[in-house]
C-alpha cells in the first residue's frame, strides 16, 4: 500500500505563478482593503465592487500556469497516495495534474447562491454580474469562504491529516486559521516538511524539516528525498 502524503498549500505556491497573495505588506489585496472584498459585510455594502474584484482575479488565474512546485506535487501521485489541502482558490493544482484536492477556502471558478449555500455552479466564463441569479432567484456570488464565514471542509481536511504518513506545508505562513491548525492533526510520528522562504514558526512538533526555498525549487527537492526514502 502506498504511503500517504497530505500537503497543505498556501498563497506562496500560487505567487510563483504570478498570482497576488491575499494580503501585501501594506495590508491591501490588489489595492483593496481585505475587509471590503473578502467579507460578507463587504459584499453587502458594495456587491458590484466585490463581484468585479473576483472577476479580475478569475481572469488572472486563467492566464496563470502551474509552476514546478505544482507539477512536482502532482507527480508524487505515481509513488504515493497524495491529498492536497489548499488554501488557494485558483485551479493550478488541478491543471498540474493533482487528482485529490480539498479547497478549504472555496473555488474561484464556481459561483453559488447567496441564499442557498448548497446551490453551487461551475463557471465557464470569467464573470459574475449583479443580476445573475441562482435557480431559486437569488443573486450569485463567488464560491469563496470569506473572512468570518465557516470553513465547511475543515472536518474532512482534518480527517485526511490525521491519517498522513508525511505532512507537507508548502508556501503558507501558517497564520490563517483554522487551516494553519491542520498540521496539529497529523500523527506525532509523522515527519513534517515546511517549504517556505520565510520558515514559518512551528514549535509544537518534532520531526520538522525546514526547506527555506520557494515552492518551485523546494518542492522538487522534497519530492526527490521522499522517493529516495521508499
Amino acid at each position: 500500500m502506498k504511503k500517504k502524503i497530505v500537503a497543505l498549500t498556501g498563497a506562496g505556491i500560487s505567487a510563483e505563478s504570478g498570482l497576488a497573495t491575499f494580503r501585501g505588506s501594506d495590508g491591501l489585496w490588489e489595492g483593496h482593503r481585505v475587509e471590503d472584498v473578502a467579507t460578507p459585510e463587504g459584499f453587502a455594502k458594495d456587491p458590484t465592487l466585490v463581484l468585479e474584484f473576483y472577476n479580475q482575479r478569475r481572469r488572472a488565474a486563467r492566464e496563470a500556469q502551474p509552476n514546478a512546485g505544482h507539477l512536482a506535487l502532482a507527480a508524487l501521485e505515481h509513488d504515493f497516495d497524495v491529498v492536497v489541502v489548499t488554501q488557494n482558490v485558483d485551479d493550478l493544482h488541478e491543471r498540474a495534474g493533482s487528482s485529490h484536492i480539498i479547497h478549504l477556502h472555496g473555488q474561484l471558478f464556481q459561483s453559488r447562491s447567496t441564499r442557498h449555500e448548497e446551490l453551487v455552479y461551475p463557471m465557464t466564463g470569467d464573470r459574475i454580474e449583479l443580476g445573475d441569479l441562482c435557480e431559486r432567484g437569488h443573486q450569485l456570488r463567488p464560491n469563496i469562504v470569506w473572512f468570518g464565514e465557516a470553513v465547511p471542509l475543515m472536518e474532512q481536511a482534518a480527517a485526511e491529516a490525521a491519517s498522513a504518513d508525511v505532512f507537507l506545508v508548502v508556501g503558507t505562513s501558517l497564520q490563517v486559521y483554522p487551516a494553519a491548525g491542520l498540521v496539529d492533526y497529523a500523527p506525532r510520528y509523522c515527519p513534517v516538511y515546511v517549504i517556505d522562504p520565510q520558515q514559518p514558526p512551528l514549535t509544537s512538533r518534532r520531526h520538522v524539516h525546514f526547506i527555506t526555498e520557494p515552492a518551485s525549487t523546494g518542492m522538487v527537492r522534497v519530492a526527490a528525498e521522499l522517493r529516495a526514502a521508499l
